[in-house]
């Protein structure tokens, strides 16, 4: 009975320590679910203008190989790439090049998109020139 008494005694002392933890881990829960969610939000705002970005790189890549290949002028890719701009989230205030350099065609893009982010805005800074293939080249 004696050993009874003790376990019992020890379960009490337990419980009455245990008691003043309450909630410790609730709010680690909500911390972390704060953090997880701040994070999956940022994400959100950031992947689509990324997409967009390589996007408009491809875009970029493919109009250079035509008008390497077919003769086009550099005025034509320039009309090309800002005709597709919408597409691609480029801003209209876009600076857009290009230009017949060695037999090669190339087209210049740079602009800055602003992404909103919890706290803070991110200037996500586009600049890429597309050179067509050398291959490609009519001359």
């Amino acid at each position: 009975m004696c050993r009874r008494m003790r376990v019992e005694k020890d379960h009490g002392q337990l419980a009455a320590r245990h008691a003043n933890e309450r909630g410790g881990a609730s709010l680690k829960f909500v911390l972390v679910v704060a953090v997880v969610a701040l994070a999956a939000y940022s994400l959100l705002q950031y992947v689509p203008v990324a997409i967009q970005a390589y996007g408009l790189k491809d875009f970029m890549q493919e109009k250079v190989n035509i008008a390497a290949a077919t003769g086009k002028s550099a005025e034509w890719v320039v009309k090309e790439i800002k005709a597709g701009s919408e597409q691609y989230g480029m801003p209209p205030d876009a600076v857009v090049q290009a230009r017949q350099n060695s037999g090669r065609m190339e087209a210049h893009v740079q602009f800055t998109r602003p992404i909103q982010f919890p706290g803070f805005t991110y200037q996500y800074s586009f600049d890429y020139t597309a050179r067509s293939n050398s291959f490609l080249s009519s001359e």
